[in-house]
């Protein structure tokens, strides 16, 4: 009975451990974290200096594909000024390693993304915000004094005003 038990007890543990996938050479290095929801929550409510722009979106999502752009360029120009930028992939689990990874790595994307695996949606999806009707893109905002959520699609000049907003 014991056996029985330690059994379960590792199996329980090594399913609910982060997963990390890496593609291409040594030099690129290039990983991924794969997280439920429980294991991304705690990146939606930070509580420092700084403020958190949160990116849901998939390869497989024009629009979203359309205004990563603006968040890489909002990386790059923000990222000494307290600004931080996380891609979260709703993309297939079935489709890192012949999808995602090869865009990451195609479009040289800098923010740091994690593959959300969470087919929970109908839980999830209003612990994000209780507006959000699970359309992507969509993109949380929020630092220690306010929080927002837009279900739309960005350009630079709109993300922009909506961080600034957070930073003044």
């Amino acid at each position: 009975m014991k056996n029985i038990v330690f059994y379960l007890l590792v199996l329980l543990l090594v399913s609910c451990k982060n997963e990390t996938t890496k593609v291409g050479s040594k030099e690129s290095n290039l990983t991924i974290k794969t997280l439920n929801f429980e294991q991304l929550e705690p990146y939606l409510h930070r509580n420092d200096d700084k403020t958190y722009v949160v990116n849901f979106w998939a390869t497989w999502c024009k629009p979203c594909v359309e205004e990563l752009s603006a968040f890489e360029k909002l990386y790059d120009n923000y990222k000494d000024k307290d600004v931080e930028v996380l891609l979260v992939s709703l993309d297939f689990k079935k489709d890192v390693e012949t999808r995602l990874m090869p865009f990451i790595k195609k479009h040289d994307l800098q923010p740091e993304v994690i593959l959300l695996d969470d087919v929970k949606e109908n839980v999830w999806i209003p612990k994000v915000d209780e507006t959000w009707s699970g359309v992507i893109p969509a993109t949380l905002i929020y630092n220690k004094e306010k929080r927002s959520f837009y279900e739309q699609s960005f350009n630079y000049e709109q993300l922009i005003n909506e961080v600034q907003q957070f930073l003044n």
